[in-house]
């Protein structure tokens, strides 16, 4: 194969690269609008709007399962090494982590739809907003973080997540109190713990695609344990 066929198959290679990118940051901006309507969903009781979002899961989905097939159809046809395999990896890494994201705030529309029209705490509604600001913004700097292959910015995320349960745990044990205080209370706030355990999940996630991020760069994932401040136990909740 002479140098013109080398580059030609190169420039290929590469725009398959950009193209199995551009397709991860786009399900990263859907996922990012899943989550904040879903949140939005929650505080206005929205049933219609929980629906919506439901129902747009489906098309996560699809694109993940494109972004696998045309992972898969690069590693079959270039047969890639280094640097450029680990690409690949990590962007089916990361689009089943945007998946599994599309899950959990659809999750939180359906709990949207449990609760219906009761009433909730403010406390409670501003501490998951609170929750909310915190998950999407580990969110976002692990997508940018993967656009930009950023590892100072993977590894901020990834020790940024014990913030995210310091607040899960607080919210957690609120939600607790208030079922002690009114037993009414039982079934919907066993929804609002579904809910706060779905936020705290996403936060998990992109935490995952921080780690995708440093192992794109580095060449090697991150061995040291991840650092962890998630103390709830949904059977003690439950049981309370």
């Amino acid at each position: 194969m002479n140098i013109v066929m080398l580059a030609h198959t190169r420039r290929i290679f590469d725009a398959d690269l950009q193209d199995l990118a551009r397709m991860v940051a786009e399900m990263g901006g859907l996922a990012e609008r899943q989550i904040t309507q879903a949140i939005e969903a929650l505080r206005k009781r929205n049933i219609r709007l929980a629906h919506q979002i439901i129902d747009r899961d489906a098309t996560l989905d699809v694109l993940q399962a494109k972004i696998e097939a045309k992972g898969i159809d690069i590693i079959a046809q270039r047969q890639p090494l280094a640097i450029d395999l680990r690409e690949i990896i990590s962007a089916l890494r990361i689009s089943n982590d945007l998946e599994r994201i599309g899950d959990l705030a659809k999750n939180i529309g359906k709990r949207v739809i449990a609760i219906g029209d009761e009433i909730l705490p403010m406390s409670l509604i501003h501490g998951l907003e609170h929750m909310t600001r915190l998950v999407m913004e580990q969110f976002k700097t692990a997508l940018d973080s993967f656009a930009a292959r950023d590892i100072t910015a993977a590894l901020a995320v990834r020790n940024g997540d014990l913030q995210i349960d310091a607040l899960n745990n607080a919210l957690f044990y609120e939600v607790l109190l208030d079922m002690g205080e009114d037993p009414h209370n039982i079934a919907t706030c066993t929804q609002m713990l579904f809910c706060i355990k779905n936020l705290e999940r996403i936060g998990d996630h992109a935490t995952n695609i921080a780690e995708a991020v440093h192992y794109i760069i580095s060449g090697r994932p991150l061995s040291s344990e991840r650092p962890k401040g998630n103390n709830t136990s949904f059977a003690t909740a439950l049981h309370a």
